[in-house]
């Protein structure tokens, strides 16, 4: 059994980010509790959580235990996998139901006893305690250090637009549409999604009406070692004149919300109306699209007019004049 803490802030779309990369590995969720999924899957299932952007971390789940004491219990009974020295660390999540302030101590007590090393300060292995309606314990085996993606947002970028989205949320769109081969995005503006969907060694597809974001996207790939992309200046409007005969595997976007400027002087609904109808043309059947639309726009009544079916819809406040959903859609 394995482990995954994921983010709060989308929990619901860090939740189903988890779930599509576990679909892919064979794998499930087998419970939560808050912010904590319980994993039914192997080790074969690593290369997919690997690619996670809503989480903090994932790891081998050992004990799950409804008081300290029975913990305690069951942590003797375990053959713990510690290589090297370890470090007993708590979380305490928004609904911890335990007295855990003095849990650590115990439990490495218990660890200890089976011949292993305490360093508190540089441990090999890092047990993780997580603490809410039940207790659990186990090993973490990878973090997502939040460095890693904020060196991707937008200001260290070297062509670099201020209006983008989280390089995290970026990740996990891609992750939603279960892409595995190649992705399309239609809309790339500064390439910030192509670049999450490159560095997980998918081919990447990018279309945007204005000649220096096409310019700046590629500058921006070739930045952070991508390599394996097709960028083409052109209208998102008419993907099948632009990609004739293509069928892609998946299509994610963050349209522009905003002035005529950034929408090529047209009506915004219009604009997303024709944009919808456009990717669901070049996108296979049984695939997926991941796409962002202000809270304004009926995005779900469109996108089925068009033939789309829902999987996911989470809501997000980015500012008091943003408000956005970012959906999921299946093309039956």
């Amino acid at each position: 059994m394995l482990y995954i803490e994921i983010l709060g802030n989308l929990p619901e779309m860090a939740r189903d980010e988890a779930k599509a990369m576990l679909e892919l590995a064979g794998g499930r969720i087998a419970g939560q509790d808050y912010l904590f999924l319980k994993i039914d899957a192997d080790e074969g299932a690593f290369p997919y959580l690997n690619r996670l952007g809503l989480a903090h971390e994932y790891g081998m789940l050992l004990v799950e235990a409804n008081s300290i004491e029975e913990l305690l219990q069951k942590a003797r009974d375990v053959d713990w996998p510690i290589k090297g020295t370890f470090k007993v660390d708590t979380e305490t999540m928004a609904n911890c139901r335990h007295d855990v302030l003095d849990l650590p101590r115990k439990l490495g007590a218990v660890i200890h006893a089976k011949g292993f090393r305490v360093n508190l300060s540089k441990p090999d292995t890092l047990v993780r305690v997580y603490c809410g309606e039940k207790l659990y314990a186990g090993i973490r085996l990878r973090f997502f250090d939040p460095k890693d993606f904020e060196s991707r947002k937008a200001h260290h970028r070297p062509f670099f637009r201020p209006i983008s989205l989280h390089p995290r949320v970026s990740r996990a769109l891609v992750n939603l549409t279960k892409a595995k081969r190649e992705i399309l995005d239609p809309m790339m503006g500064a390439g910030g999604i192509l670049m999450e969907a490159g560095l997980l060694g998918l081919k990447v597809y990018g279309v945007d009406i204005r000649p220096e974001m096409v310019e700046g996207a590629e500058m921006n790939l070739r930045h952070y070692g991508i390599r394996d992309y097709e960028l083409k200046l052109g209208d998102a409007t008419k993907l099948e004149e632009l990609f004739p005969g293509k069928k892609f595997e998946a299509v994610a976007t963050d349209p522009p919300y905003g002035t005529s400027a950034t929408l090529a002087g047209r009506k915004r609904d219009e604009l997303y109306e024709k944009v919808l109808e456009s990717i669901y043309g070049v996108l296979e059947e049984g695939s997926r699209l991941a796409i962002a639309f202000p809270a304004s726009f009926d995005g779900e009544a469109e996108a089925e007019k068009v033939g789309f079916k829902l999987v996911g819809k989470y809501y997000q406040r980015v500012h008091k004049s943003l408000e956005r959903y970012f959906y999921v859609f299946e093309k039956p």
